[in-house]
């Protein structure tokens, strides 16, 4: 007898023709690695651990409200999330010298290097993913690319 487990593994139809599937596997397989590469280091972050790293990384003084916003994750999830981080040290937290409710956050020195790591992990992950693709086809999935997320991005304000 089947599991009904299997079903969720099982290929319906000619999904290998489908490009939202194909980019699912690409992503699905370029986190999978990114994952794999912090593996053994003194930090084993999750994917919203480093989503989170990158966003204070890019942010340097964002609250924990800023990252909600952002994120569109739930308060208590975010919460979460940034304690982890600020009792593994990656990040730091100062008073808002404006309003002294809010925390202002930024990386911490360690924060810094794992984002640098993840940063150098990521440019060869790309390198490798789009080895012997031309300037032009590099240019042109990038741009297909755009139209697709700006098509998502339409519907979602609609």
């Amino acid at each position: 007898m089947r599991k009904e487990v299997d079903r969720v593994n099982q290929n319906h139809g000619n999904r290998a023709d489908d490009p939202l599937e194909t980019m699912h596997a690409i992503v699905h397989l370029y986190r999978s690695r990114q994952l794999r590469g912090l593996r053994g280091g003194p930090h084993e972050l999750a994917h919203m651990e480093m989503k989170a790293l990158g966003y204070f990384a890019r942010h340097p003084g964002a609250t924990q409200s800023d990252l909600v916003a952002h994120s569109g994750r739930d308060k208590a999830q975010v919460a979460r999330l940034i304690r982890a981080l600020r009792e593994g040290q990656l990040l730091e937290a100062t008073a808002d010298e404006q309003d002294r409710r809010s925390t202002r956050l930024s990386l911490s020195a360690a924060g810094e290097e794992i984002f640098a790591g993840l940063h150098r992990q990521s440019g060869a992950l790309g390198q490798v993913a789009l080895a012997g693709l031309s300037g032009d086809e590099q240019a042109q999935l990038g741009g297909l690319l755009a139209r697709v997320r700006a098509n998502l991005e339409q519907a979602r304000e609609d």
